[in-house]
């Protein structure tokens, strides 16, 4: 018997009005459902990122935020943030600092977008079944790469729109004092 994975459908403020699986999410339909992202910095300010695996049904190969992944129906966001963590890079204990929200849209599907980030010394194990790897990227590197078809769109499009901006205002790691837990969505 096969198990099927459902998500919340939110509207635009992130309060759940319906349910539906992978499957129909992935559909084209743009139902929109809530994912949670998670940005690693280490002490010298660079990025991780993680490499998707080449078996994932969407952008396969491709270099894409450190930890992203699908909040499951009634599913708390932090405890979808820590299992994600878990699942895809062996990190239990972390310190997460929410940054902001947003609707993210592609060609099949329709994502509220719940955007973390958190400085980390620690060991990091990528998860073999999920990604094909990953590793610390500077930010000018990132830059220079940026339209080369090495990372996700949605990583493109987050990087420019959120983390350039808040490192620019410095609001964002790197800057002289690490960046502390902020209030989680509810």
């Amino acid at each position: 018997m096969q198990h099927i994975e459902y998500f919340p459908v939110v509207n635009e403020a992130g309060k759940t009005v319906g349910k539906a699986s992978r499957q129909e999410c992935h559909s084209g339909n743009k139902l929109l459902h809530p994912v949670v992202h998670l940005h690693i910095f280490n002490q010298a300010g660079e990025l991780y990122l993680q490499k998707r695996s080449m078996r994932k049904d969407i952008q396969p190969g491709k270099w894409d935020t450190a930890v992203g992944g699908h909040i499951n129906y009634n599913e708390p966001i932090e405890t979808a943030l820590r299992r994600e963590t878990r699942e895809e890079l062996g990190i239990v204990h972390f310190n997460p600092a929410f940054i902001t929200s947003y609707i993210f849209e592609s060609a099949v599907e329709r994502e509220l977008v719940y955007v973390f980030q958190t400085v980390y010394e620690g060991d990091i194990t990528p998860d073999p079944e999920e990604l094909d790897g990953g590793c610390f990227w500077g930010i000018e590197e990132i830059k220079s790469n940026m339209g080369k078809q090495l990372f996700t769109p949605n990583f493109e499009d987050e990087f420019q729109q959120v983390i350039q901006t808040l490192i620019s205002k410095a609001q964002l790691w790197p800057s002289p004092i690490p960046p502390r837990a902020g209030s989680l969505p509810q």
